[in-house]
Formats: C-alpha cells, sequence, structure tokens
C-alpha cells in the first residue's frame, strides 16, 4: 500500500517518486536535506533492503534526532545521520565521493540562497552516471508552501543542475504543488 505523505497541505507519494528515479536493492541512497520526518529516507530504506544504505543529510541537529526516531521505528537498520551543510562543498565528510547511487533533494531549494552551492554538494557525492530526485515547490503552492518569492522555478533549478555537472534525465509534476526533476551526474 502506498503512503502519501503530506507537505503544508499537499500531498507527495514517495514510493511513486523513487521508483520514477530509478531506486532499487542495495543502493546507497542520499537524502539531502532529509527533516525531522524522513518521509523519502524511511520509504527509500524499506526500497533498497537491508543491503542498502540511506545517509540522512541534515544541517539541523533535532532533525536528525527526529528522522533517526522515524527510521528505528520504522524498523530501517540502514540509515545513517550526517549532520553536515549542504551550502558547503565537501562539509559532509562522512559521505565520500562518487559513492551515493541515488539522492534525493525534496523542499530543500527553496529554502536557501545557495542553490548552485548546495547542487555542488549533491553531485560530488554522486557516483558518475547516478541519478538525484529533486522535488520542490511550483508557482501556485504559495498558499501552503513557501513565500512565491522563495520558489526556485523549475528551469532555474534544471539551469543550476547543468552547472553542477548534472543532466537533465526527466521533470515532471510530483504533485499539485510540486514539480520532480531527475538529473543525472556526467561520466
Amino acid at each position: 500500500m502506498t503512503e502519501l505523505v503530506a507537505t503544508g497541505r499537499t500531498f507527495l507519494d514517495p514510493a511513486k517518486l523513487l521508483e520514477r528515479a530509478g531506486i532499487a536493492p542495495g543502493m546507497r541512497v542520499g537524502d539531502f536535506g532529509v527533516g525531522g520526518a524522513a518521509y523519502f529516507a524511511v520509504q527509500a530504506g524499506k526500497m533498497i533492503g537491508e543491503h542498502g544504505l540511506v545517509y540522512g543529510i541534515d544541517v539541523f541537529k533535532p532533525a536528525l534526532s527526529g528522522a533517526m526516531s522515524k527510521a528505528k521505528l520504522a524498523g530501517c537498520r540502514n540509515f545513517r545521520p550526517v549532520w553536515s551543510n549542504l551550502e558547503m562543498f565537501g562539509a559532509a565528510r562522512s559521505v565520500p565521493n562518487d559513492s551515493v547511487d541515488l539522492g534525493i533533494l525534496v523542499n530543500v531549494l527553496h529554502q536557501s540562497k545557495k542553490q548552485k552551492d548546495v547542487l555542488k554538494e549533491c553531485a560530488r557525492m554522486l557516483k558518475p552516471g547516478s541519478r538525484l530526485l529533486i522535488v520542490d515547490w511550483m508557482k501556485g503552492g504559495e498558499r501552503f508552501g513557501p513565500k512565491r518569492e522563495q520558489i526556485v522555478p523549475a528551469n532555474r533549478v534544471v539551469d543550476l543542475c547543468t552547472q553542477a555537472g548534472l543532466a537533465l534525465f526527466d521533470q515532471f509534476e510530483a504533485g499539485p504543488y510540486h514539480y520532480g526533476i531527475v538529473v543525472v551526474k556526467a561520466g
């Protein structure tokens, strides 16, 4: 059974979005900006199985604590919390360069003024040829989500990804108020 999760008042389907991004058993997954609810990290942990690994990365220690609790409650023993600032290149030292098979970046870019730096740090951790799922707010979701001036349009995200060495693979509507983008690391 698919579990829908609320982000503001809109719904996202983590399993469906992760499938679209190409998740598979045994992968190493990085949830960049995992948040305390860890919806995507927990779902990814279930989908990759015991031989996979999920890095839950966040700058806020209380969010990491919440994510760890959610993972434990869900029985995900393959979850590893990583305290790091995604706006600083190389800051997530416990996640090696070129080590992540699938990255997840959900509702993070609108919170940062350094989106290019965030994408460069995500790209650093991705293996060549691996994918990054980006989900963020579209215009029209301001009633529930961030203010209009905080929203980063999908075309801007694609441009920033290109600058970070990530090529567009797929672009779609992720929910009524969110866009989805899947990019691939060159190599």
